[in-house]
């Protein structure tokens, strides 16, 4: 069969009105002779100059060269690595322009992957819930350490799609502390002659510095994470972390595998605590707000009610942006509509965040998660708090579920669930995790996502299944990029 021919060269200089954003930020605009290109860094509205970087027969890549008309939606971004860095694929968008983005991709995927009819999906649907201050949000940074062409000792975070180091000691979405913690050890690395990792060959010893912080309570931890069990003169690491503001805990993480996963398993408290600790508050919410352009409510949030403690070591997950967080967790609640009596169960639990926040004004709530360290850390949460209505299991939810319906019919109880709550990873949900909540039928669902094309997905299964979709609201947990969570409400129909 003959091969066709792209219609462009590679470095062909080409000019794009771009019209639609990928669902990794990209930009997305046909050329005159109607062949799409993807384009980084291009905002829907703009007309640009575009390099192409690679050519499909019907589709190609480009990097864009020079903005010709710009959108009004486009602002100037207020990192001077941004192009380079790949964090932070949105940032040349205004903030109102970013939230638009947002709610639209969820929009189209429930449309054109759920299935879902336009005036269904736009009569549930919110808008997008966003931050005041859309910057310095992250109380988690793990950031690479490396050596540039000189062989310098950098630390920064890796290009868009490539393992090199763009370096940097100040991502403007960490907070400004972070700075000092990397300069301290890049300080200690070039006094002891301690040498970065170097990932193709496996030689070297330090890898990342992961950095953890509390927003409430100021605590912070450093983790140095290494290619060996030990470090050279951890004596003078410490002596020069602690003196640090907030410092609580400095703890080494071993990692000898010759992998890009961060962590591994084992980690030692070099001084202070194994862990630290912050809160998240449960937060009034209302949809009496109008939406910018008038038409549908926004949520509002009036102040904060009871909080949740959490501890947080090395390994935990825990939401990196707490004050979004407060409001995804306090979404989930509203929603819910507990009268005190209810039996929930949370499935994909992970460290119980969600669990502890609806155990206040629930009757009982079991949290599911098959990672094991998880669960402990869910067990040590509810303790803290003082919870006794929370109970968390180690395995699959498809399997865990439904034995313990079973148990309870066959003590002769009802074995009743009022509420199911997913939070899946960005694959989504299992899909007999799915069947199983269609035979458990309880009569409403919340479903977490952080992945809108695999929501949608689900969504459809679920209401194809009996359920109808009340309520869409996205949040915007990750302002400067394309990554959007939304929470959504169904019931049993």
């Amino acid at each position: 069969m003959k091969k066709v021919k792209a219609p462009y060269n590679k470095n062909e200089i080409v000019t794009v009105t771009v019209t639609d954003m990928g669902s990794s930020g990209e930009g997305i605009g046909r050329t005159q002779q109607g062949y799409t290109l993807f384009i980084k860094d291009a905002v829907i509205g703009d007309t640009v100059t575009a390099r192409i970087m690679k050519a499909n027969k019907s589709y190609g890549f480009a990097r864009l060269e020079e903005v010709l008309v710009p959108s009004a939606g486009r602002a100037e971004p207020l990192c001077p690595l941004y192009r380079k860095c790949g964090g932070c694929q949105i940032q040349a968008m205004s903030y109102t322009a970013q939230l638009d983005y947002k709610y639209r991709k969820v929009r189209e995927d429930l449309i054109r992957i759920g299935s879902f009819p336009e005036a269904s999906v736009d009569a549930c649907m919110r808008p997008a819930v966003g931050m005041e201050d859309p910057w310095r949000y992250r109380n988690k940074e793990q950031v690479p350490v490396g050596t540039d062409k000189e062989g310098k000792l950098v630390t920064g975070f890796y290009a868009g799609r490539t393992h090199s180091i763009v370096p940097m000691r100040d991502c403007l979405l960490g907070r400004k502390e972070n700075a000092r913690i990397l300069e301290t050890v890049l300080t200690y690395m070039e006094q002891y002659r301690v040498p970065a990792y170097e990932e193709s060959s496996g030689s070297g010893m330090i890898r990342h510095i992961l950095i953890r912080n509390g927003i409430y309570t100021n605590q912070v931890m450093v983790c140095i994470v290494a290619a060996a069990d030990r470090l050279p003169r951890e004596d003078a690491l410490i002596s020069a972390l602690r003196e640090l503001p907030g410092m609580a805990s400095v703890s080494l993480n071993t990692n000898k595998e010759k992998t890009n996963v961060i962590l591994g398993r084992k980690v030692r408290t070099l001084w202070g605590s194994d862990v630290i600790e912050d809160d998240l508050f449960i937060q009034e919410v209302r949809y009496e707000i109008p939406a910018p352009g008038g038409g549908r409510t926004a949520a509002a949030f009036t102040g904060t009610e009871e909080k949740v403690r959490f501890r947080i070591s090395p390994l935990s997950f825990y939401q990196v942006n707490p004050r979004q967080t407060e409001k995804l967790y306090s979404l989930v609640l509203h929603l819910a509509e507990l009268t005190g009596k209810e039996v929930v169960w949370d499935l994909y639990c992970g460290v119980g965040t969600i669990s502890l926040f609806l155990a206040g004004r629930a009757g009982q709530v079991y949290g599911v998660e098959v990672i094991p360290a998880a669960i402990e850390d869910a067990r040590r949460n509810a303790a803290l708090n003082h919870i006794d209505n929370a109970r968390f299991y180690v395995g699959k939810a498809e399997e865990v579920l439904p034995a313990y319906v079973k148990e309870q019919e066959e003590r002769g109880q009802l074995g009743k669930v009022d509420l199911i709550v997913v939070d899946p990873p960005r694959k989504g949900c299992d899909p007999v995790c799915l069947d199983t909540i269609l035979k458990i039928r309880p009569e409403k669902v919340i479903y977490v996502s952080c992945d809108p094309a695999t929501l949608a997905r689900d969504l459809k299964i679920l209401c194809e299944g009996g359920y109808g979709l009340r309520t869409v609201q996205p949040v915007d947990q990750f302002p400067q990029t394309s990554h959007v969570e939304t929470v959504c409400l169904l019931t049993h129909t």
